[in-house]
């Protein structure tokens, strides 16, 4: 019988992945993805990491499973086919296409920004191909702060978005998140947000944990303050465990409550 969840998305750094578990990515929640994919559903890593840094992490923790889709930077997506992952051309060049158009409105007011920061925090600031302005704060009351004042900023130009977890932030463009990469996903795959699963930890994750894309939320208990309210809010599941642990609670709750009921015989 065909599971009711039907797309797994979750967050990597967290939410699944524990680097200094041993394993980082419980065996338990590995096998359970694995005879859920086995019945038909299909997962995707939604992440902030990029190809090479969430590959590696996988090869070291010795995963078992393999993700079918990978979303990166919070909006890239990528598919498996065969032993690689291809890009999604049509909506990795859309997102491209519109970041570029929000950077160049954002690009000449970076300067005073950095000033600004540089002249109030101990913080790392740099520009990657992801955005013109990233952020690593010296502490998450610092980044507080500066993200007070960058919101300011996002709202004088239409479409530009601050996507934080942790001390780590950067630039984006508002219509391409964790969020509408999933729905994307789910529309390709025929899908509707009724049979989405996602789990998350952090607020770069919050997009995701929306009714609007997926119908089974989840945290576990390590989730920050405001992914933990969302999920109450909405009437998710806030695990008792840890990390991978307190995905795979959510999921096999998930399944216990909506399985379909057996059929008694005549």
């Amino acid at each position: 019988m065909a599971p009711p969840i039907k797309l797994i998305s979750t967050d990597f750094d967290g939410t699944i992945f524990a680097e200094f578990q041993n394993p980082p990515i419980p065996r338990a929640l590995q096998t359970l993805i694995a005879d859920l994919q086995a019945r038909g559903a299909r997962w995707v890593i939604n992440t902030g990491r990029e190809m090479s840094s969430l590959l590696e992490a996988l090869g070291r923790a010795r995963v078992t499973v393999r993700p079918d889709y990978l979303v990166l930077v919070e909006r890239e997506i990528y598919q498996h086919s065969d032993s690689a992952y291809v890009s999604v051309a049509d909506w990795n060049t859309a997102c491209h296409r519109a970041h570029e158009e929000v950077f160049a409105q954002v690009r000449p007011l970076v300067p005073e920004l950095v000033a600004w920061v540089e002249s109030r925090f101990d913080a790392t600031l740099y520009a990657d191909a992801y955005s013109p302005f990233c952020l690593i704060a010296d502490s998450n009351g610092d980044a507080d702060q500066i993200q007070a004042r960058v919101e300011e900023l996002c709202r004088a130009i239409p479409k530009l978005a601050f996507v934080r977890n942790d001390v780590y932030a950067r630039f984006s463009h508002v219509d391409f998140n964790k969020g509408t990469a999933l729905a994307e996903i789910t529309r390709r795959l025929g899908l509707t947000a009724a049979e989405v699963f996602a789990a998350g930890d952090h607020l770069n994750d919050l997009p995701m944990l929306n009714r609007r894309y997926a119908q089974f939320l989840a945290a576990p208990a390590n989730a920050v303050a405001p992914v933990q309210q969302a999920l109450r809010r909405q009437g998710g599941y806030l695990s008792t465990g840890l990390c991978g642990e307190g995905v795979a609670e959510a999921l096999r709750f998930y399944l216990a409550a909506n399985a379909a009921p057996e059929i008694a015989p005549t």
